[in-house]
């Protein structure tokens, strides 16, 4: 395992605690005070739950036995996630399309799997995962940034086609770190696995930072299908 320098984890903490920052602060613009109090402070408790748990070795993969508590918290997450975007309250306040950039602009954080990319130079993840899953959130949180100004003048074009390819690029990187993984289930026979995923700093990025990307990438899909209303200039934008 690698000893990772200080420089992984700043940019690990500021993806984790980067992106769900910006969420608040866009449910706080769009009307949602409450919430995005709540949200801060749920959310941080559970970054802190997740780091003590990667701390105490819940993640940690073995190489002979399967073990998915980190896809546990994770899918516990973005259940969670799911289920308060099912709230009225947040649903309404999502149907001005200028205020779905709110959606979109915690995305642009994605940058930092660039993170990824340092970890495979320094020895401690395959090339096989590291490469699609590092350059995959750059292409993305970059992207972000476009379509997240286009939604904010009530412009969705390409916000579909944002939020699948940003979809498909966390189910693919998802599913490279768990092939390439330690245990039965190990598919890829890449040297080094993806054992580090389970380790602090990384396991922070698939168990808090992951669920948030793919609950915002959901919610601004759903939204996207429904039929745009005429945006109130009354109502701050993000």
């Amino acid at each position: 395992m690698v000893n990772y320098p200080w420089y992984a984890w700043l940019l690990v903490l500021i993806g984790v605690v980067g992106l769900p920052a910006l969420t608040a602060v866009g449910l706080y613009r769009v009307g949602l005070r409450a919430g995005a109090v709540v949200f801060a402070l749920v959310w941080s408790v559970w970054i802190v739950t997740s780091a003590l748990l990667a701390e105490g070795g819940a993640y940690r993969q073995l190489p002979d036995a399967s073990r998915p508590w980190i896809g546990v918290a994770a899918g516990g997450a973005v259940a969670a996630l799911m289920a308060a975007a099912g709230i009225p309250a947040v649903r309404g306040a999502f149907a001005n399309p200028g205020n779905l950039a709110a959606l979109t602009w915690p995305q642009s954080l994605r940058v930092v799997g660039a993170v990824f990319l340092i970890a495979m130079a320094l020895g401690g993840l395959p090339a096989a995962f590291a490469l699609p899953a590092g350059l995959g959130d750059v292409a993305v949180g970059i992207g972000a940034v476009f379509v997240a100004r286009r939604l904010t003048r009530g412009d969705r074009s390409g916000a579909s086609w944002f939020n699948v390819l940003g979809l498909f690029d966390l189910v693919l990187a998802v599913s490279l770190g768990f092939l390439a993984g330690l245990g039965p289930s190990q598919v890829l026979l890449v040297s080094p696995s993806t054992a580090d995923i389970g380790l602090l700093p990384l396991a922070l990025i698939p168990t808090t930072a992951v669920p948030l990307a793919v609950a915002l990438h959901l919610t601004s899909l759903a939204r996207l299908r429904r039929p745009s209303v005429r945006p109130d200039p009354a109502v701050p934008r993000c």
